[in-house]
């Protein structure tokens, strides 16, 4: 393979501090060019949404996907295929439902089968003022989980390595990104929030899922409401044509 000769270039954002970075002809700089230049890329698409976001929040998003493919290599949490679009199908994906309601401070979410820490982990870094339960029942998932809340520096994240059905107390949303059917899902979490709305959506379950939902719907008690809204209206890439965010309450 031929490299070109050395390039040097000055890399200026606001979650880092000015960096000269050079890179010398050879295969393992070219790599990490790649690499660099795609984190690049996939931080532009979290800032094309979401354009008002902190320093801090930045510096997070980006530790991200690094901690990830780190985690990855060692127990099995996201597809290699899904890793290649990591921001899109895991972070952006997790934050519909920022573009659905703005937590106010102290709000209180469970994220119920948080599997790798999603949507909490990115709603967690979009919403610093909320506190969010992480909870999963794979022991090694939630292990994950707990390290990558540390290593972001994220107070507001609790996690539990337990079963939807054994969880105690209230809170204000669930969330979960299609853990299981509906009908399921809502008979082990209806009891876990609470009636007493403080933000501008109602309390309830938010429940990010594609394809055709209306059949489960159908299943569901008569006295839920329900919105269903298409990410599409969001987000343009082709990935969110078919997904879905369930407001349920």
């Amino acid at each position: 393979m031929a490299f070109a000769a050395k390039i040097t270039f000055v890399v200026k954002q606001e979650s880092i501090n000015q960096q000269i970075i050079t890179f010398e002809p050879n295969s393992t700089s070219h790599c990490f060019l790649l690499y660099f230049c795609a984190l690049i890329t996939a931080m532009d698409l979290i800032r094309k949404y979401f354009d008002t976001l902190s320093a801090e929040q930045l510096r997070q998003f980006e530790a991200l996907q690094p901690l990830y493919t780190d985690w990855n290599s060692k127990i099995n949490l996201i597809s290699r295929k899904d890793m290649e679009q990591f921001y899109a199908h895991h972070v952006l994906h997790s934050l519909a439902i920022a573009k659905y309601v703005k937590f106010v401070a102290g709000t209180k979410i469970l994220d119920v089968g948080t599997g790798g820490g999603f949507p909490g982990i990115p709603l967690a870094i979009m919403f610093p003022e909320a506190s969010f339960h992480l909870v999963d029942s794979i022991g090694k998932k939630i292990m994950v989980v707990k390290e990558v809340a540390s290593a972001l520096g994220l107070n507001n994240v609790e996690t539990s390595h337990q079963r939807a059905e054994t969880i105690n107390g209230q809170y204000d949303f669930v969330v979960s990104r299609a853990v299981t059917n509906l009908p399921d899902f809502v008979g082990w979490t209806a009891k876990r929030y609470h009636g007493r709305s403080r933000n501008l959506k109602p309390n309830g379950i938010l429940y990010l899922k594609g394809g055709e939902v209306q059949s489960e719907l159908a299943l569901l008690p008569k006295r839920y409401i329900s919105n269903v809204m298409p990410l599409n209206a969001w987000f343009d890439e082709p990935y969110f044509e078919t997904k879905l965010l369930l407001h349920l309450y």
